[in-house]
């Protein structure tokens, strides 16, 4: 095969997945909307189970679903009939995925779930099949042809399973109110977790860290707090200790353009007054937001009463692992 053969091929998998999952559209009907209302009002968890491709797809739902609001997590159909099957409880909801609708090693399992009366939500490619007519709630997943050239490999079934999976994960997330907050509880590692759960708070200079002079006083004085410092700024604050404004490197850069005789001007003269401020309350990911959208460096944070309580530079906010 030549190149071009290579792309088209990858091309025609492609075009045969995306209508795989386009003709799920017209299966978000009142079936979809009852499986919603019993994974929705499950006093336990959702038990997602699948064979095969079909189990790969279940793991990847049950993930979904518990990290979005829905206590969920995989069992294996060929080990819940030697013994994993105790994980399944009266008050559980049991979502199984199967192609056929006809995979052994689940219908096997069908007797147990219904003597425990547990509602069964099935995800089949065929309406008629026997998991199907067992269900609670069926959901469709049929498609016209495996984007495989054989037929045969689970490839625009599995896709369409695993859409609407995220269908599901994603509409019970919206119908429990789940919020950014939920979200990081459930995500404390890695990036995503650091954006959504550090604060200013948490990574602001405080105490003898934080650059601070009063306003009147000269600018070698700023210079040298801002270099003892090192976070390339100093607040400067009035006599009753409120913020008067920031001086900063800029600043610095600035007045040497203008041949500014640094060792006579005033830095009342010189400083920024309406300088951009943050409270320690809020995410350090807006904070490093304001400087993006502020093209600056550097925050100064303070209190109601504009009192400065703290500092933060791009550099913390890279080294908390929020950039």
């Amino acid at each position: 095969m030549n190149d071009s053969q290579l792309m088209q091929v990858a091309s025609e998998v492609i075009t045969l997945e995306v209508q795989a999952v386009s003709g799920l559209l017209a299966r978000i009907d009142e079936n979809f909307v009852q499986a919603c209302h019993i994974m929705g009002d499950c006093k336990g968890r959702v038990v997602v189970t699948g064979m095969g491709k079909s189990g790969h797809i279940a793991g990847k739902i049950a993930a979904t679903l518990a990290s979005t609001g829905t206590p969920a997590f995989f069992v294996h159909p060929g080990e819940a009939s030697h013994g994993d099957l105790g994980m399944i409880t009266r008050q559980d909801v049991v979502l199984a995925l199967s192609n056929s609708g006809e995979t052994e090693e689940i219908l096997t399992l069908l007797p147990i779930i219904k003597r425990l009366a547990v509602p069964m939500i099935a995800m089949t490619g065929r309406e008629g099949s026997t998991l199907a007519k067992f269900s609670s709630a069926h959901l469709n997943n049929a498609v016209e042809k495996e984007a495989c050239s054989l037929g045969l490999a689970p490839t625009a079934s599995t896709t369409a399973a695993l859409v609407m999976g995220d269908a599901l994960a994603v509409t019970l997330m919206t119908l429990r109110g789940f919020t950014r907050d939920d979200f990081a509880l459930s995500h404390p590692g890695g990036s995503l977790g650091r954006r959504l759960l550090v604060m200013v708070s948490d990574i602001m200079h405080t105490g003898e860290q934080l650059p601070v002079v009063r306003q009147d006083a000269c600018i070698m004085d700023a210079l040298v707090e801002m270099t003892a410092k090192k976070l390339g700024m100093t607040a400067v604050v009035d006599k009753q200790g409120q913020l008067a404004g920031v001086f900063t490197d800029g600043d610095v850069r600035r007045l040497l353009e203008k041949n500014t005789d640094i060792k006579q001007a005033l830095l009342s003269e010189v400083m920024t007054v309406d300088c951009q401020v943050i409270a320690e309350d809020v995410l350090a990911a807006e904070a490093m937001q304001v400087m993006e959208e502020k093209k600056i460096n550097a925050l100064l944070v303070v209190d109601a009463n504009r009192r400065v309580t703290g500092a933060l530079n791009m550099h913390d906010l890279i080294h908390a692992g929020i950039v």
